[in-house]
């Protein structure tokens, strides 16, 4: 479950003499007849990461319905549950779901290094899915027995098994250099990449064998090691630039290169985070209509005794579920469409980029929860407010780590942003103000739900209607207001000669891309 596996293609990528490719041909030459053989039954592994990253995303999602399914009476308090049972479930919640994103963005690595598979790759992959799979089942122990060790192993072996299979599969895909990237197949540092490669794998399952170690004298310890396990990367870059600031700045050689490949600049595949965070909405989504299909269809017996046979009277009684289940399908289409658009022009992805997106992605796995509270109380009650005011948090912090994104790009790599939204962009304004309106809008009902408490509900829903309104009049309301604001700042009129000439920004995606 390592992450850094391709920055060590990268790096290298870097150093390795033009010479490279005057050695591939005599490469090719230099394999066998089993190797040839072998090289034929070979096969493209885009279907393979598909189906892994529809699988990842899923079981991340899913992980929130312990949290969502978590009954509260109507005489118990909202706060004393949040502090008590459902504080814990939220908490693990989103440590498990960071986990299962760090073995997926370990996955994303793990096959830039090896782009091509065989049966026995694609037997080993099912294998490490199959384990993951399993993950949503240790985590709902942890969240329900929170002071019980045996959810704790059960996921940490998951983890150390699922490592130790990436490890298999590393030292397979080297045992036939046809399966590996056409960079390191042409590398005269073919075992430097293999063991580094496995040390770096087999960190995180280190980590959890002595996450296993402190569960039986000192639980919390181990919770504090799988939380290092998502942060690691950074933890370890920052460790080292101490370390190198403290020896003083030396000059790096090529293999020096190794030990800085956990730099928040470095790539990840554009694709595969789309494919993953596409998965996570579509399923977060299909979430929220299965309590309607569950919870929501009255029985015949009941229909023909209290409503005398008319389903119409039998269904009025749901009036707020449905309504908010269609604002919550709203949060999330919107959401998505926002993530579509930002996506739409960002470039290159990096580890940063990505680690903001797994967060952003947490908290919209958590909207299914905010659909469950914002109907499950009472009118007017305390804990109807409260609901209404964690709904807020969460579209709140779902929509600031998108903008948190678009900013990471904006101050990372030039080309990391097509022209169009970065400084003096045509729509630059624009695309602050499609990712600013959830969390501006999150917080003022947030604080209008404070000063309003008795009016919580209609303000909550009030706000759910109107923002799709606001995105198709986004674009017409950025120029009234960029407009209104040159009258304020520029009352002079400029004539068209004092009016300076820049560069057009506008250039095609192709050029930017190529």
């Amino acid at each position: 479950m390592g992450e850094n596996e391709v920055e060590i293609v990268e790096h290298h990528v870097e150093e390795e003499p033009e010479r490279n490719g005057t050695r591939t041909h005599s490469f090719l030459e230099s394999l066998t007849p089993s190797d040839r053989e072998g090289n034929s039954s070979t096969q493209s592994s885009h279907r393979l990461l598909a189906y892994s990253d529809a699988l990842i995303s899923i079981i991340a999602t899913v992980m929130i319905l312990p949290v969502a399914h978590t009954k509260i009476e109507d005489d118990e308090e909202l706060k004393e549950s949040l502090q008590n049972l459902l504080a814990t479930k939220i908490a693990v919640y989103l440590m498990t779901f960071l986990i299962v994103t760090v073995a997926w963005a370990a996955h994303i690595r793990l096959f830039q290094v090896i782009e091509r598979i065989d049966d026995c790759l694609a037997l080993l992959n099912l294998a490490c899915m199959m384990l993951i799979t399993f993950l949503p089942y240790t985590f709902s122990l942890m969240a329900t027995f929170p002071e019980n060790i045996l959810g704790i192993l059960l996921f940490c072996s998951c983890v150390i098994v699922i490592g130790l299979i990436q490890a298999i599969i590393v030292t397979y895909g080297f045992s036939r250099p046809f399966l590996l990237n056409d960079q390191i197949q042409t590398s005269e540092n073919q075992g430097y990449y293999k063991w580094h490669i496995l040390k770096v794998i087999l960190r995180v399952p280190i980590l959890c064998f002595v996450a296993i170690i402190f569960s039986f004298f000192f639980s919390p310890m181990s919770y504090v090691l799988l939380a290092i396990v998502i942060f690691l990367p950074y933890i370890s870059q920052s460790v080292k630039w101490c370390y190198r600031k403290a020896k003083g700045q030396v000059e790096e050689s090529p293999d020096s290169m190794l030990f800085y490949s956990f730099h928040p600049n470095e790539p990840l595949s554009k694709e595969r985070v789309e494919a993953f965070s596409d998965g996570v909405y579509a399923i977060v989504a299909t979430l929220l209509i299965l309590d309607i299909c569950e919870d929501n269809v009255p029985d015949p017996r009941e229909v023909q005794e209290k409503f005398g046979g008319s389903l119409i009277e039998a269904l009025q009684g749901f009036g707020p579920e449905f309504l908010a289940y269609f604002g919550s399908f709203a949060t999330v289409g919107l959401l998505w469409f926002v993530h579509h658009s930002l996506f739409l022009h960002v470039t290159k992805t990096s580890r940063l980029m990505g680690l903001l997106n797994t967060f952003s992605l947490a908290f919209v796995g958590g909207l299914p929860l905010a659909y469950q509270l914002t109907h499950e109380f009472p009118r007017n009650s305390r804990n109807e407010l409260e609901a209404i005011q964690i709904s807020c948090v969460i579209i709140f912090f779902a929509g600031i780590f998108q903008m948190a994104i678009w900013v990471a790009a904006l101050f990372g790599e030039r080309r990391a942003l097509h022209p169009y939204v970065r400084y003096a962009g045509r729509d630059h304004a624009f695309m602050f103000a499609k990712l600013a309106l959830y969390p501006s809008v999150a917080l003022g009902t947030f604080l209008l739900t404070c000063a309003l408490s008795q009016f919580s509900a209609p303000i909550f829903h009030v706000m759910e209607v109107t923002v799709p309104f606001a995105f198709l009049l986004l674009r017409l309301l950025v120029r009234v207001g960029l407009t209104l604001l040159r009258l304020v700042f520029s009352p002079a009129k400029q004539s068209a000669s004092d009016v300076p000439e820049y560069e057009d920004p506008r250039l095609p995606f192709t050029e930017m891309v190529n």
